[in-house]
């Protein structure tokens, strides 16, 4: 299903974010998120900098190690293009989030961590997307180990709802989970 035509316009912004999963040598996974902002025409943050056409305003790139628990291991990031000089200093506190999972609370998880003035607005909506990208790359998220324990993603969305005809295919164990559950 495609967008509706849309009026006559011009672009005024363009934002692109890219995620990609890779399995490592030694057993752990790479998750990587990258954001590049950039106008099509000259911008000029005044008294800061000028940027020529499709020049990075934004540039910066996250690389989470995790564990097949999805448990953060390692942090890594790099701001090649950022607007202010202090933007660089949200680098830094991104380590606290060595140690914590991928999963139910991850968004608090961050907003605890990195939220408002303690990180930067763009490495966390990278950070908030990097779950998902790790639960399509580590596979192991699909596979039922705990018979007591629906995978992550049940429940989640509407194709992933418990009473589905796609959970009683791929789960039939945790077919109406949700209501036995309650009962």
């Amino acid at each position: 299903m495609s967008l509706p035509i849309a009026m006559p316009r011009a672009l005024a912004h363009q934002r692109r974010v890219t995620f990609e999963g890779y399995r490592r040598d030694d057993g752990l996974w790479d998750i990587e998120g990258h954001l590049l902002d950039s106008k099509p025409m000259p911008f000029e943050v005044p008294g800061e900098k000028a940027w020529a056409p499709h020049e990075p305003i934004h540039n910066m790139s996250i690389r989470l190690t995790i564990d097949d628990q999805l448990v953060i291991q390692e942090i890594h990031v790099a701001m090649h293009d950022v607007p202010h000089g202090e933007c660089p200093q949200a680098a830094p506190p991104m380590q606290k989030m060595v140690g914590a999972k991928l999963g139910a609370g991850w968004r608090k998880t961050i907003e605890a961590h990195l939220g408002n003035a303690k990180g930067c607005a763009h490495l966390r909506e990278l950070l908030f997307n990097m779950a998902t990208a790790a639960f399509q790359t580590v596979t192991s998220t699909f596979q039922v180990t705990d018979p007591n324990q629906p995978p992550p993603q049940l429940g989640r969305c509407v194709a992933w709802n418990f009473d589905t005809a796609l959970v009683s295919r791929r789960y039939p164990m945790f077919f109406q989970w949700d209501r036995k559950a309650k009962t």
